[in-house]
């Protein structure tokens, strides 16, 4: 009987090609199987070394960003402030402030304080001032001094101006010294000499050892 089938003796070829497809399932999972094997553990093992070294980055950066901040210490136990400023107040209570591009030896309990490029500001109750700089420094907090060395210039409102070697500041007292040769100018004229003395934060001015003066002419006819 004609049971209707419309392949024919096709129809006897279905069940191969089926049989060829599940052969090829199993062979197709089981290499995604093995690739997921392997894959997975070499991620992780990925993932855990990211973790140990993204902190060593991170320290990295932290110390680039200190290195561009132009701040070092030469030791970890003597920690440094960049652009430091202490102020106070002399025993007349007029106000003072020292400033410096780098303080070092910045101790607990240390009073003396290392400076790199030094700006002692002076201040007068009359409203004057004074202001003296150098290349380095040594300031001692408790006894309220200053020790200035290198090209130490000091200039006061009322136009004069210093330059010499080394100068010791008492802050509380008021007074600064040198014994190193200085030589200036102002309203007055020139001047040099082997050494000076400055009191009541620049209102007095004394030269000390072999001194010369040269007068301007303009300085003398408002005196006339």
């Amino acid at each position: 009987m004609d049971t209707g089938n419309p392949y024919g003796n096709a129809g006897q070829t279905v069940p191969a090609e089926m049989a060829a497809a599940a052969a090829r399932r199993p062979t197709r999972y089981s290499r995604f199987v093995v690739a997921m094997k392997v894959g997975l553990p070499m991620v992780a093992l990925g993932l855990v070394g990211l973790l140990f070294i993204w902190p060593q980055v991170q320290v990295s950066n932290i110390r680039l960003s200190v290195g561009l901040a132009s701040f070092k210490a030469a030791h970890p136990e003597s920690p440094s402030m960049v652009n430091a400023r202490f102020v106070g107040s002399d025993s007349r209570d007029q106000p003072f402030s020292i400033t410096a591009d780098l303080a070092k030896n910045l101790l607990l309990g240390q009073s003396q304080v290392e400076l790199e490029v030094p700006k002692a500001d002076l201040a007068m109750r009359d409203g004057s001032w004074l202001v003296m700089t150098a290349k380095t420094g040594l300031y001692d907090q408790k006894g309220k001094t200053l020790q200035l060395d290198g090209a130490v210039n000091l200039f006061h409102d009322s136009g004069y101006e210093f330059n010499t070697e080394t100068a010791q500041i008492d802050l509380q007292a008021g007074v600064a010294v040198g014994d190193k040769p200085v030589q200036g100018q102002g309203p007055f004229g020139q001047l040099t000499a082997q050494g000076f003395r400055v009191e009541e934060m620049g209102r007095r001015m004394l030269f000390t050892g072999k001194a010369k003066l040269t007068i301007y002419p303009t300085a003398l006819k408002g005196r006339k």
